[in-house]
């Protein structure tokens, strides 16, 4: 798996964390780019979804969502729980360990973020 220490993000509808915001994420994952996803928050469930609508994922998947659940600790503490979901095209199941893998590395750059703002 080759994947980028960089990722290029366009919004096209939305803020950056709003409900119902459009991304494009650029990246590289086993040789491909593109993931288009819209952001699903449910705040009374403390939920963020990240839902697959187009990109070379997608291709290959018929659902692919990101769920991050996050599980207040403290005053300024929250513990976040990710799930992958997916559902494939065909009996032939692509490898989805390199997705798990880019997926995860994009949440530790998420987390550095945070712990550095």
């Amino acid at each position: 798996m080759a994947t980028s220490g960089t990722y290029g993000i366009t919004i096209h509808e939305g803020e950056w964390d709003s409900h119902g915001a459009i991304k494009t994420w650029n990246y590289t994952c086993d040789g491909k780019q593109v993931y288009k996803e819209r952001r699903e928050l449910d705040d009374e469930q403390k939920m963020v979804t990240f839902r697959g609508l187009e990109g070379h994922v997608m291709e290959q998947f018929r659902v692919f969502d990101i769920v991050a659940e996050f599980t207040p600790k403290s005053e300024d503490s929250c513990v976040c729980k990710s799930t992958m979901i997916w559902e494939t095209r065909n009996d032939e199941f692509p490898e989805r360990g390199s997705y798990m893998k880019l997926f995860t590395s994009m949440f530790y750059d998420m987390e550095d973020q945070v712990l550095e703002a």
